[in-house]
C-alpha cells in the first residue's frame, strides 16, 4: 500500500477537509493477551474475536445492520474467511459481509489500513476492522507429496529461497549484528518492557480496553505475560536461542500468544452524526519492503516514508507503539528513526504481553487509543501516535494517527 497520507495529513484537525472521506477510529477494544496453550487455549480464533466485535457494537450503540463490512487480519488460521464467521458469531446480521486479510504479523494493522482507505474512497461507510490469532488452535499444515502423502511443516515460506527465508529468531540475530545491538541493550530493553507492563496493569490501565472472556468457568480479564519477578541477573543466564554464540534469547524475545483486537472506523462526518465524543484520526498508512534477511527492520522504513510524506519527524510523535517481537529489532528500528527506545511502548509491549501474530497490529492501535485518551483526560492535550510492526518476508507497516475530541 503506497497511498500513504490520507486527508488529515494535510490538516490534522480534520476541519476544512472533506469530512465524509476522513477516516477516524471511534472505538477500540481487545481480548486479554495470554500465552499460547494457556488460559485461552479452548478458544478458536472466532471465539476470541466475536466478543470483541459484540462489545464494540454495544459500547458505541451502533445498530449492527449499519456495519458495511468486517475486515479482519489473521496469520495462521485455517482459511474459510474467518471474518465472516466471527461476524455472524458476534450477532451481526447476515447482510454484513466479512473479509479476511493475511499479511502475517502485519495483518491486524493492515486490516485497519485497508478500512481507512475504503473510508477515504467516500460514501461514509462504517467498518469493524482488526485482527485475531489463536495460536493454540491453529491447524496443522502440510504439503502434499507426489505420492499423496503429507509433509507437515511448522511455518509457511515467505519468499523464494534465493532471497533467503530465515526463521524469525535468526533474522533478529541478523538485525542485532548489522545494527550493532548488544546483548546487554536487548536484555535491558526487555526488562523495561516487563516492568512497564506490570506497572500499567497494577494501575488498571489495561482494564478499560480488555473484553473479559470466560474459559471453563474461569473469568480471564487480564494479560498473563508480564513478569513482576523478572530481574537482570536471571535474564543474563539465558543462552542464545537461535544462533550459537548469538545475543537473542528467550528472555529478550516475545512469546506466542492468543489474542483478538478490533476497532470501529468510519468517516469524520458519520462519527459526528453518531455522537462520537473522541477518536483517532487516521493521518496515513504505509507498507514498505526490505531485505528478507533483515525483516525486523521493515517497520522503520515504512514509518520513515510515512512521516516524510506527512512532513513530520519522529520527534514530533507523542506516543509510539512498536510490536516488540524481539528487542534487537525494536531498538534498531527506533534508532533508525532517531527515537530514543525508552520513548516507545510506555506501558510495555509484546516482549511482556506476547505476540498474537495477526492480532498484534490491531493491539497497537487499541493501546494508542487508550493511552491518548488518558493523556487528554489528564492534560487536555491531543496526541500524535505512531503504530509500527515488522513483518515476515521482509516488510513493515506503519500508521500515523492523531487523537482529538470530535
Amino acid at each position: 500500500m503506497r497511498g500513504r497520507s490520507l486527508l488529515a495529513s494535510v490538516n490534522p484537525s480534520g476541519r476544512g477537509t472533506d469530512e465524509s472521506r476522513q477516516p477516524v477510529i471511534i472505538a477500540a477494544l481487545r481480548s486479554p493477551i495470554c500465552r499460547a496453550n494457556g488460559q485461552l487455549k479452548q478458544f478458536r480464533a472466532p471465539d476470541l474475536l466475536a466478543p470483541v466485535l459484540s462489545s464494540l457494537l454495544e459500547s458505541t450503540g451502533m445498530d449492527p445492520v449499519e456495519v458495511d463490512d468486517v475486515i479482519i487480519g489473521n496469520a495462521v488460521g485455517g482459511g474459510g474467511n474467518l471474518a465472516r464467521y466471527a461476524a455472524l458469531q458476534a450477532g451481526l446480521p447476515m447482510t454484513v459481509p466479512g473479509l479476511t486479510v493475511d499479511r502475517q504479523c502485519g495483518s491486524g494493522l493492515d486490516a485497519i489500513a485497508l478500512a481507512s482507505r475504503l473510508v477515504a474512497a467516500g460514501g461514509d461507510p462504517l467498518y469493524l476492522a482488526g485482527g485475531v490469532e489463536s495460536i493454540s488452535s491453529a491447524p496443522a499444515r502440510a504439503h502434499r507429496n507426489d505420492d499423496g502423502g503429507l509433509d507437515f511443516y511448522a511455518r509457511a515460506t515467505f519468499v523464494p529461497p534465493e532471497f533467503g527465508d530465515p526463521d524469525m529468531g535468526v533474522a533478529a540475530e541478523n538485525v542485532a549484528r548489522d545494527f550493532g545491538v548488544t546483548r546487554q541493550r536487548q536484555d535491558e530493553y526487555a526488562l523495561r518492557s516487563h516492568r512497564r507492563a506490570v506497572g500499567a496493569a497494577a494501575a488498571g490501565k489495561f482494564s478499560e480496553e480488555i473484553v473479559p472472556l470466560t474459559s471453563n468457568g474461569t473469568l480471564v480479564d487480564t494479560d498473563d505475560g508480564p513478569k513482576p519477578s523478572l530481574r537482570a541477573p536471571l535474564m543474563a543466564r539465558f543462552p542464545a536461542a537461535f544462533v550459537r554464540g548469538g545475543t537473542v534469547t528467550a528472555a529478550n524475545s516475545c512469546f506466542d500468544a492468543d489474542a483478538a483486537s478490533a476497532v470501529v472506523i468510519t468517516s469524520l462526518k458519520r462519527a459526528r452524526s453518531m455522537g462520537a465524543a473522541d477518536g483517532l484520526t487516521v493521518l496515513g498508512c504505509d507498507t514498505h519492503g526490505v531485505d528478507p534477511e533483515l525483516l525486523g527492520i521493515g517497520a522503520a522504513y515504512a514509518a520513515e516514508r510515512l512521516l516524510s510524506s506527512s512532513n513530520l519527524v519522529a520527534d514530533e510523535v507523542d506516543l509510539i507503539e512498536f510490536n516488540e517481537a524481539f528487542a534487537s529489532q525494536t531498538i534498531a528500528c527506533l534508532e533508525h528513526l532517531g527515537v530514543d527506545p525508552a520513548r516507545a511502548n510506555l506501558e510495555g509491549g509484546a516482549l511482556a504481553l506476547g505476540h498474537g501474530y495477526g492480532a498484534s497490529g490491531a493491539v497497537l492501535v487499541t493501546r494508542l487509543f487508550a493511552q491518548a485518551r488518558r493523556k487528554y483526560q489528564e492534560t487536555g492535550a491531543s496526541a500524535l501516535g505512531l503504530a509500527m510492526i515488522s513483518i515476515a518476508g521482509g516488510m513493515g507497516t506503519a500508521a500515523l494517527l492523531r487523537y482529538s475530541r470530535l
